[in-house]
């Protein structure tokens, strides 16, 4: 089955890529997990697309990737949620809130798959979260979950 690529998929490839995958593959995951669309002549037309908005998200070899490093690290992030009288909170910090809470404090957009927790966040105060950004450079940010 001939596929375009809508989003990265582990040693597959990338958004963009058209690839030649199994029948049951292509059918029962990528196409109805969204990943992937249909290749015709038609739609080949939007590759150009894909490519262009891969190409503004993406970071562009190591020396970008430590510059975004460094103005991850120097952010002041404060990640607000639902605290109890005890100071715990009712569930925990996800990947997709600090992508947010970076994003209000001023910051470059991150992918919410590439950040990862030690364990999870679930007290009020500091922590820190790894973004991998490039195979090379690894950003340890330092946020705040405070009181919503």
């Amino acid at each position: 089955m001939k596929l375009i690529l809508t989003s990265t998929v582990d040693k597959i490839g990338i958004a963009g890529d058209v690839v030649e995958v199994k029948d049951g593959y292509g059918r029962n995951f990528l196409l109805p997990q969204g990943k992937a669309i249909r290749w015709t002549r038609g739609n080949e037309k939007q590759i150009e697309g894909i490519k262009r908005s891969r190409d503004a998200r993406e970071i562009r070899g190591a020396d970008h990737a430590a510059e975004v490093r460094t103005q991850l690290e120097e952010l002041q992030i404060k990640v607000p949620a639902r605290v109890s009288d005890a100071g715990h909170l009712f569930g925990s910090v996800t990947a997709s809130d600090l992508v947010v809470a970076v994003k209000k404090a001023g910051g470059p957009a991150i992918d919410k798959r590439s950040v990862s927790f030690a364990k999870p966040v679930k007290s009020v105060g500091e922590h820190t979260a790894a973004v991998k950004l490039h195979n090379a450079v690894t950003a340890h940010v330092p946020f705040e979950v405070v009181a919503a």
